[in-house]
């Protein structure tokens, strides 16, 4: 199914490119040029590769760093100086990041060239596609994609400028949080009509209408972050469209898990959008960087998951979140490594020898290099032992082994340069029907018979053996989302919507509600005079 990706990713940006010169003296180097391309179907699909190729690229890269490291859910401390990277990581825990953060410039940066290349693709087509239905959806699916990249971009920083004309040069102020908002509603609103209604092979890895109704309901379920105002209702309204469509299903507990193996794709029934990802697919450009087992797997178990690559797992989670996993019959306590850690055959432990200075780096006895053969444990404390100032854990077998590891994304074995084939999902059906169920609990209405505890035992009900809950809270919903979305990229956004981002967790104790935005990064502002840092910056 990873076939897919060669319709994605063509590198035909150069057509672009060339319309984009100012200079009419600079002579033409390429033979794809207007006149020659595009000009049928499959090359005006083709056309459209080099927004997925660019939205792909850091997906799993600055995208998660900024909304997980920044939460209670992941952490990536240094060791023994390894991973410090000028505090870059770390700051995102304390939550004392500053402009000049490469985690938070990587993300304007990214999503900033998303959106000039939907920009430039939708002039390519507008000017190339003759009138008609594909016309219509191409530029729609484009126009889509445009609009998440705006979510991510206004969820992250605020106001932030709009941007829609392909050659426009000039120094854009920001708009205000509340306009960007009605633009990405508006953009997606009228996409809805024309993009494919249909899901599976024939739209994956790439925005069909239900796409854009699940992007409106996480719009409107942070509207009050956004725009000041709730709307549960519009919320509710949203998710009933993507649930009465009948395309999707809530994977069983069974096959939970799979949903993030190497081999999922189209098949899996939960995926509404998700990113495909393919090392092997050399013809279609950058496959991004989806680098999962080289982050989360220990070193010490490169063999255990078979991985050409020795990973160096420098971020694991924070004892406050994995205490959300209480309960022993739920299926996706399975994605973590903890305690004691043995091989897939579930009875050989993994073993390390090294010396028992090499074990325990403050070891004071005379034999320190003396042998010294462990079972790896992992331990849920993250301590910083060598350094306080530069929360280092230690460069010993002690601190390789702290904090618990998730293996949502499976580590793919195939892999011979670090870069997983998992696809990794932005929209899944579980979280249509937890948004919904959100929503009825903060006041919305309840449609289709479906009641906020239905919802989540919908749910639930796929994921453990324990009996279904009744009575759910807004603190239990919260709860299951942490357990159901792990891994996935959106605590932040939930974090903040349920007043839990200036909260205290790990070493975090900075209680700055101004940073439920980012700053500004200083490139961005020299690069763009016409912007104004965001206040507490």
């Amino acid at each position: 199914m990873k076939k897919i990706l060669k319709y994605l990713g063509l590198p035909v940006l150069m057509a672009g490119l060339v319309w984009s010169c100012s200079d009419l003296d600079v002579p033409i180097t390429t033979q794809l040029t207007p006149d020659v391309f595009p000009q049928n179907s499959t090359q005006y699909v083709q056309a459209t590769g080099p927004v997925y190729v660019a939205f792909r690229g850091e997906f799993s890269f600055a995208w998660w760093w900024a909304q997980s490291l920044s939460t209670d859910e992941s952490i990536l401390p240094a060791r023994g100086g390894n991973w410090f990277d000028n505090r870059n990581y770390i700051a995102m825990h304390y939550h004392d990041w500053n402009a000049d953060n490469g985690i938070i410039g990587s993300l304007w940066d990214w999503t900033s060239k998303v959106i000039g290349t939907c920009n430039q693709t939708i002039s390519i087509l507008r000017q190339t596609m003759p009138e008609g239905t594909e016309k219509k959806t191409l530029i729609s699916e484009i126009k889509t994609m445009r609009a998440i990249s705006y979510f991510m971009l206004m969820d992250s920083y605020g106001d932030v400028p709009l941007d829609t004309l392909y050659g426009d040069f000039t120094a854009h102020a920001k708009t205000p949080r509340k306009e960007v908002f009605n633009f990405i509603e508006k953009e997606l609103k009228s996409a809805v009509p024309n993009l494919n209604p249909a899901s599976g092979v024939s739209t994956y890895g790439r925005p069909n209408k239900q796409t854009a109704n699940a992007m409106l309901a996480k719009l409107y379920l942070n509207a009050e972050v956004y725009a000041g105002s709730s709307r549960y209702t519009d919320c509710i309204a949203a998710c009933d469209e993507v649930i009465n469509s009948g395309l999707y299903a809530v994977e069983p507990r069974a096959t939970y898990l799979q949903m993030f193996y190497p081999t999922n794709g189209p098949q899996m029934k939960e995926f509404i959008f998700a990113v495909p990802y393919d090392p092997a697919a050399v013809t279609v450009g950058y496959n991004g960087q989806m680098y999962h087992a080289r982050y989360d797997v220990p070193r010490s178990e490169r063999a255990k998951f078979g991985l050409s690559f020795t990973p160096s797992a420098p971020r694991s989670t924070l004892p406050e979140f994995y205490a959300y996993f209480n309960d022993p019959n739920d299926i996706r306590n399975k994605q973590w490594l903890t305690g004691l850690q043995y091989m897939n055959d579930g009875v050989t432990p993994v073993m390390v020898t090294t010396t028992k200075k090499g074990y325990d780096q403050f070891y004071t006895g005379s034999d320190g290099g003396a042998s010294y053969t462990y079972q790896v444990n992992l331990t849920p404390n993250i301590i910083p032992r060598q350094s306080e100032a530069l929360f280092d854990l230690g460069n010993d077998e002690i601190a390789w082994n702290m904090g618990y590891r998730n293996i949502k994304f499976y580590p793919d074995a195939t892999s011979t340069n670090r870069n997983q084939k998992n696809d990794v999902p932005f929209l899944r059906y579980s979280d249509v029907l937890l948004m919904k169920a959100e929503s009825i609990l903060r006041g919305g209405a309840v449609t289709l018979g479906q009641s906020a505890d239905a919802l989540v035992n919908m749910v639930r009900s796929n994921r453990t053996t324990s009996a279904p809950v009744s009575g759910v809270t807004l603190e239990e919903l919260y709860k299951e989302r942490s357990r159901e979305f792990a891994w996935e990229a959106w605590h932040r956004n939930d974090m903040i919507r349920f007043g839990k981002y200036e909260g205290s967790w790990g070493y975090k104790t900075n209680t700055d509600v101004y940073r439920r935005v980012f700053p500004i990064p200083t490139n961005a502002m020299v690069l763009n005079p016409a912007l104004i840092q965001n206040d507490g910056y």
